[in-house]
């Protein structure tokens, strides 16, 4: 839906989890060598990386807490796209759930969406400094 390319996947059975690199990046980029893909991955300019703890997909009782309720902690990630309006009229019309809409409050430059588990990610549009 954003447009992140699965980079690498790495795991640890020994430990219970996984660990996913995800960029904005065309797939054909990714370096099929092992080596390379991690030298490569040191040069782009960010990486979103995931981690999954292993038997919490089968775990009724798992839960994550997302920052943004009290206790207060991490609260979002934000993803810079060449055109607000233009990503939110697509989430939009993909049914994606908004936490905060353009329109919503004073700060229009700006939205928030919610993914599947009720993390917010942030959506900008990057202007000149």
């Amino acid at each position: 839906m954003l447009g992140f390319s699965l980079v690498e996947k790495r795991d640890f059975p020994e430990a219970e989890f996984s660990l996913y690199f995800l960029a904005l990046v065309d797939k054909a980029q990714i370096p099929d060598d092992d080596a390379a893909r991690n030298e490569w991955m040191k040069s782009i300019p960010g990486i979103l990386e995931l981690t999954h703890n292993h038997g919490t997909e089968s775990d009724a009782t798992a839960s994550y807490h997302n920052g943004n309720s009290d206790p207060r902690g991490f609260g979002h990630i934000c993803v810079s796209v060449p055109d607000v309006k233009v990503a939110c009229e697509r989430f939009e019309a993909l049914g994606v759930d908004f936490q905060k809409r353009l329109s919503d409050g004073r700060m229009n430059s700006l939205a928030f969406i919610k993914d599947p588990d009720g993390y917010w990610v942030e959506i900008i549009q990057p202007t000149p400094l």
